[in-house]
């Protein structure tokens, strides 16, 4: 009787990039994404290795400090994640790096497994918009302090049907999707690259587009555009009724962190270097 075959070995990629030259993370029939660029970095180093799987999509335009993604190496090809570390970000642009890369348990599932994303959005505020934040940051004058938009992030908290505050992607399953999300961070601080701030959103999950839904409307209330109250209503209303009244640009957004459950996840500043040889 023949040996089962090995089963391959998984791979935990964390990643960062500059999403402003990218068509986003999910693969494109053209390519231009994330996606594309760091499965052909895989498939220079080993042909075998045909997918690799993100935490989730992010736009075109949005940046990361802390994506993780998952790919599949034959057993046989004993490049440890230190090894895989330096190939992959030889043969990436510039513009994406794998900050870290380790072999983990083949339960893992970098999208499935994940318990809670993390993402920001910076916002500058001053007169003029400094041009190294320009694609960084979403310019808008006078708009406050920091803490004149607790009251109003405060309402995101919490098991809401966010329908209202996400896109449609047209993909079959918009009449069908969940727009039930929780929300146990919605907050509000100073920045500290320009005078300005910076909105942060904890939760379960996002929707297409539904942070920068979330940011939009904050902006709009603040501004006076819309009441705290019809900002409310648009809970009620879900994918079915009114839509939320702004999308803020992609430029500011940043995904910052992506939380796993018990042995899935690596402790804050780990990285790839403790397998080095």
């Amino acid at each position: 009787m023949e040996a089962p075959f090995p089963e391959p070995r998984r791979f935990r990629l964390d990643l960062a990039y500059d999403g402003r030259p990218f068509a986003g993370w999910q693969s494109q029939p053209g390519g231009g994404s994330i996606q594309d660029a760091i499965q052909e970095a895989l498939t220079a180093t080993c042909p075998e290795v045909t997918s690799v799987q993100g935490s989730g999509r992010t736009d075109a335009g949005v940046s990361a400090t802390a994506q993780v993604a998952h790919f599949d190496a034959p057993f046989d090809w004993r490049m440890d994640g230190w090894a895989w570390q330096r190939a992959l970000n030889s043969k990436l642009p510039p513009t994406i790096r794998v900050m870290a890369c380790r072999e983990v348990d083949r339960t893992f599932h970098a999208r499935f497994s994940a318990a809670e994303k993390i993402y920001e959005y910076e916002i500058t505020t001053s007169e003029v918009l400094p041009p190294l934040r320009h694609g960084l940051a979403w310019h808008q004058r006078g708009i406050g302090p920091a803490d004149a938009f607790e009251p109003i992030l405060s309402r995101y908290l919490g098991t809401h049907d966010f329908g209202a505050f996400s896109a449609k992607r047209h993909d079959g399953h918009d009449d069908d999707r969940d727009t039930v999300r929780t929300l146990v961070e919605a907050s509000a601080r100073p920045s500290s690259e320009n005078e300005g701030l910076v909105l942060r959103f904890r939760g379960n999950g996002f929707l297409y587009k539904m942070v920068r839904f979330l940011v939009g409307t904050a902006v709009y209330v603040r501004l006076g555009r819309n009441s705290p109250e019809e900002m409310d209503a648009l809970f009620s209303a879900g994918r079915a009724g009114s839509k939320a009244p702004y999308c803020a640009p992609a430029s500011g957004l940043t995904l910052v962190g992506v939380r796993y459950p018990g042995d899935f996840e690596i402790p804050t500043g780990e990285t790839s270097r403790t397998e080095r040889p």
